[in-house]
């Protein structure tokens, strides 16, 4: 019963990061918030619901496989949306008129945040 109650709550909080994660998608207005969002929350709420799988089947496989599921989308999703924005920077994807600062001005040739 315990153990129910664990991985509803785990699975209801994975679920709303994951939720709150494509809500940011939609209301983001440029390329690099919407990485952010696309990345940190459904990172989270896949941890959190692989913490629930842990808790409903108690066995050292599933929870060997848990950690390593978790561990991949921990090393993945940050390196995948820092390639992705980087690669939108490089081609020139314009930035939200409310972004004042472009530390990578001087580092590529060709782009800049007044293009």
């Amino acid at each position: 019963m315990a153990t129910d109650i664990i991985c509803a709550v785990f699975m209801i909080i994975g679920t709303a990061f994951m939720f709150l994660g494509c809500l940011g998608i939609l209301r983001m207005p440029d390329l690099l918030t919407r990485m952010q969002t696309a990345t940190k929350p459904p990172t989270l709420g896949v941890a959190c619901l692989m913490v629930s799988v842990a808790f409903y089947f108690p066995e050292i496989g599933v929870a060997i496989r848990v950690l390593a599921i978790t561990l991949f989308v921990f090393l993945t999703a940050p390196v995948s949306a820092h390639m992705i924005g980087r690669a939108g920077y490089q081609v020139g994807v314009k930035f939200w008129k409310g972004t004042v600062m472009d530390e990578l001005k001087d580092k590529y040739r060709g782009t800049s945040i007044d293009s």
